[in-house]
């Protein structure tokens, strides 16, 4: 016969075709026969094992017969079929010869994958099929099944949803959780990593224990492993915020820190950015793990790396804030020398993300008492107020212009963005920033010598509550000293604070009522008394117990 050739070689007492195209094992009860397989015009062609079998496999395949002996030189004709073609017969016999399962696996695996040949396996019901076999327990043979269902679900939104549907999530965490062959739990890993992108499949594997599964490999000596675990903890991090048990996982990324492998290191710090976000059983472990020393170190050895700073970052915001051990994260950060580190990072080269991390976590820093001076010194109230000038500006530029265009577009609010943060936020965290600042009367003096008083009033009329909020807090605080009260006034903040009284949202009055009592502490009795009565009507209109002169800060929720 011409054309090219493939060698036939014995393999067990079984007669096997060294290379990806064997089509049909034919065999009578347990008694394997021979091979068929189709010429490039093809035309059908029959290799029985030995010549006692010719005579059974013609009188039951009626086709012609080539007999050979076994030898490992003997060659054959090798068949050429597209590849789309070649993978509906193979896995079409799958189902009719499950002696062969695993050989017609294998050579799946290795012919070169294509779209085609990817759509023609999906026709086929290959997936389902490959996700069925999962439940196997050759630690080898399910190394290749996961690699196959890898290249197939890669880049395919289809597969993946394929995939799920066969319930593949919950047979691949189940593989994670019960096997210790490394290839195996590496290829299986690039499967979860390749489905965690999926917004369908992702909280499929996190309900079925994924997160669970993964963490237990972190410690792994295989580095690419415990990257693949890494990565696809990552991914699913975000849906994994309300789920419970993840001390040890907790732990084992605190230590990961500690990596001199970047890819690690960032990995690691944006999973515990996503777990501590309003989970406070999460933070508490965090922090009782050393999650607060490990992630100022992180900090200041990153350098300009911000892939790692704002995670890290972000992960301190959380820490810092809403949960019992707060107020120690908050001296952790100062103990370990972190309040430097972390003001220099309102500098530029920073990026607007990195920088309004920053200001959050400065804000929260400053609920705790001890550190208002030691930011002060390192310049944050400098800083805070630069910001603050900066995206203020950008946004009155922005809605001067577009009244410019269209004056019937006086109630609009157009939307300053730079690299993806509203300059409105930016707004809202340092002017909340100086709002806590600003409760140490040193303080106090400082920003109010840095004229942004006229700034406070002004955002008083912006149409964001969360502005006009925190606006009203800091006049609030100003408002304690005479001199500010004095030059809240001559801002002309009392008719915007008398209007902000009626406001919907309680905090917003209660800080307006505030700033007007304080300044009508001068004021004749006339004038208190009147102001006495828009109060009362006011600010007692729902809750009598609202007001408390003691508190003022009430109204202000922690950022997270």
């Amino acid at each position: 016969m011409d054309g090219d050739m493939e060698s036939i070689r014995e393999d067990r007492g079984h007669l096997r075709l060294c290379g990806p195209y064997r089509i049909k094992q034919l065999a009578m009860g347990v008694s394997p026969l021979g091979y068929q397989f189709r010429t490039k015009s093809f035309e059908v062609y029959t290799v029985a094992i030995c010549p006692w079998a010719q005579s059974k496999i013609r009188r039951c395949y009626g086709s012609r017969t080539l007999t050979w002996q076994i030898r490992a030189s003997t060659r054959v004709p090798r068949p050429r079929l597209h590849h789309c073609q070649e993978r509906r017969r193979i896995w079409t016999t799958t189902n009719s010869c499950s002696t062969s399962t695993r050989d017609l696996l294998k050579t799946s695996h290795k012919i070169k994958l294509t779209e085609g040949s990817k759509m023609a396996v999906r026709l086929a019901g290959g997936l389902q099929k490959m996700v069925a076999l999962l439940q196997r327990n050759n630690v080898k043979f399910l190394a290749i099944v996961t690699d196959c269902l890898q290249i197939l679900a890669y880049g395919n939104q289809e597969s993946k949803l394929i995939i799920l549907a066969s319930q593949g999530p919950i047979e691949l965490v189940r593989i994670m959780r019960g096997y210790d062959y490394e290839k195996l739990l590496w290829t299986t890993s690039r499967v979860l990593k390749v489905l965690s992108v999926c917004s369908s499949n992702k909280p499929a594997i996190v309900e079925a224990g994924g997160m669970q599964a993964l963490a237990m490999h972190l410690g792994h000596p295989s580095q690419r492993l415990v990257q693949n675990c890494l990565w696809t903890l990552r991914n699913l991090s975000d849906a994994g915020t309300k789920v419970d048990g993840l001390e040890g996982l907790l732990q084992s990324l605190v230590q990961l820190l500690g990596s001199s492998d970047v890819n690690m290191v960032t990995c690691a710090a944006g999973i515990l950015s996503n777990l501590t976000c309003n989970n406070q059983r999460n933070k508490v472990t965090v922090c009782q793990v050393g999650g607060v020393d490990a992630l100022v170190r992180t900090i200041v050895t990153a350098g300009d790396r911000e892939e790692i700073t704002e995670p890290a970052v972000c992960a301190l915001r959380h820490l810092t804030s809403r949960h019992v051990e707060s107020e120690m994260a908050q001296n952790a950060v100062r103990l370990n020398y972190g309040l430097q580190v972390i003001v220099k990072l309102l500098h530029p080269p920073s990026r607007w993300p990195l920088v309004k991390a920053v200001i959050g976590l400065i804000r929260n820093l400053a609920l705790c008492q001890a550190n208002h001076a030691p930011l002060r010194d390192h310049g944050a109230i400098h800083h805070l107020v630069r910001l603050l000038l900066r995206a203020f500006q950008d946004t009155q530029r922005v809605r001067q212009g577009t009244l410019t265009r269209n004056s019937t577009a006086a109630n609009a609010a157009p939307t300053v963005y730079a690299d993806g943060v509203r300059m409105e936020e930016i707004v809202e965290g340092t002017v909340g920033a100086l709002h806590i600042l600003a409760r140490e009367s040193h303080n106090r003096a400082i920003i109010r010598g840095q004229l942004v008083i006229p700034i406070f009033v002004q955002l008083l009329f912006n149409e964001i509550e969360n502005i006009q909020r925190v606006a009203a807090g800091v006049l609030c605080e100003l408002a304690q000293d005479k001199e500010g009260a004095e030059m809240i006034e001559q801002e002309g903040a009392t008719a915007p604070l008398t209007e902000l009284l009626h406001s919907r949202n309680e905090g917003v009055a209660t800080y307006a009522a505030a700033v007007l009592f304080r300044m009508s502490e001068d004021k004749s009795q006339d004038y208190k008394k009147r102001l006495s009565m828009e109060l009362t009507n006011s600010l007692f209109r729902e809750d009598q117990n609202m007001w408390n002169a003691g508190d003022l800060g009430m109204g202000t929720p922690d950022l997270q």
